[in-house]
């Protein structure tokens, strides 16, 4: 291992990782400038050795204007970057970008913040620089012609950035926008606990709803009660399953006494002017990614062993 204080030194001039910092300035003799310009000139060639890298860290950021928003997430390979500076600053931008586009490969290839790059190159920038893997992983947007939208950040890390995102779409003719913003507020801080796989019964796929009720019909036959018995058994099963994966059918989480279509009712009396959601997006940080797991020994070996 290279001199610590230099490779505390040159990281902290140049953000790369440390096992990056310790290899530039033993290429370098241990000296300092020819290691920063080591570690610059080897640009885009350090960001194609980590693409194969698994993030499953990184940050989920949300952006609301006027009649839209947008929700992405960045993987990193650490839970160290989702704090630095460079990544925040990168994931920000990318935010306010997402706004304007509709999918993610036309964002992927939008140009980033003053300069000629696509976000995708600069993403791959970034990588070079920070000395981790980072990946444009997923986002989404929503519209809507009267209402509002909310957002809501859980495990915030700074701004409308944290580990767990939620926008939610209210159409409504209703011109306070104070309360919507509290219904809002309340509907998306449910999302984010109960982590619901739709918005309503119909938005559930046949073929989803005919493989959970063969289950339900397997484990309602094991009780050995005859098929007249077993049916009534299925339709309080699906409503229970219907429950619990539909976010209009979900008891509410502050007050389990009504559904969530319930409080939508109770604000619309209120409020004198129906009130819907018409959309809503949950992103929970590496959800779906598979992680592989480390021994810190190992990893400390490796940096050492470079």
């Amino acid at each position: 291992m290279a001199n610590l204080k230099l490779v505390k030194e040159l990281r902290a001039q140049t953000g790369c990782g440390i096992a990056d910092c310790n290899k530039a300035l033993a290429e370098c003799g241990d000296d300092l400038q020819k290691a920063v310009d080591f570690l610059r000139k080897k640009g885009l060639s350090s960001a194609a050795k980590k693409s194969s890298r698994t993030t499953s860290e990184g940050l989920i950021s949300t952006i609301v204007q006027d009649n839209k928003a947008a929700i992405i997430e960045v993987n990193a390979e650490t839970d160290f970057v989702s704090k630095n500076d460079k990544f925040q600053i990168l994931v920000e931008n990318i935010t306010n970008i997402a706004i304007n586009f509709n999918d993610l490969s036309s964002l992927k290839a939008a140009n980033y913040t003053k300069t000629e790059n696509s976000v995708e190159d600069e993403i791959k920038n970034q990588i070079a620089v920070i000395g981790e893997n980072i990946n444009l992983r997923r986002f989404s947007s929503l519209k809507i012609n009267k209402g509002i939208i909310t957002q809501y950040i859980h495990n915030k890390v700074k701004g409308n950035m944290g580990k767990l995102g939620v926008l939610v779409a209210l159409e409504s003719e209703v011109n306070n926008a104070e309360k919507l913003e509290e219904l809002g507020k309340q509907i998306a801080m449910h999302i984010a606990a109960t982590k619901p796989e739709a918005l309503d019964i119909a938005s559930i796929s046949e073929e989803k709803l005919a493989r959970e009720t063969e289950v339900l019909k397997e484990q309602a036959r094991e009780s050995g009660k005859p098929e007249n018995i077993i049916e009534k058994m299925i339709q309080g099963r699906i409503r229970k399953y219907y429950e619990e994966i539909v976010l209009l059918e979900q008891n509410f989480v502050m007050d389990d006494k009504i559904k969530i279509k319930d409080l939508l009712k109770n604000y619309s009396n209120d409020l004198r002017s129906e009130i819907k959601i018409s959309d809503f997006k949950l992103f929970l940080l590496g959800e779906g990614v598979e992680k592989k797991e480390e021994d810190f020994a190992d990893e400390v070996n490796k940096i050492i062993n470079n």
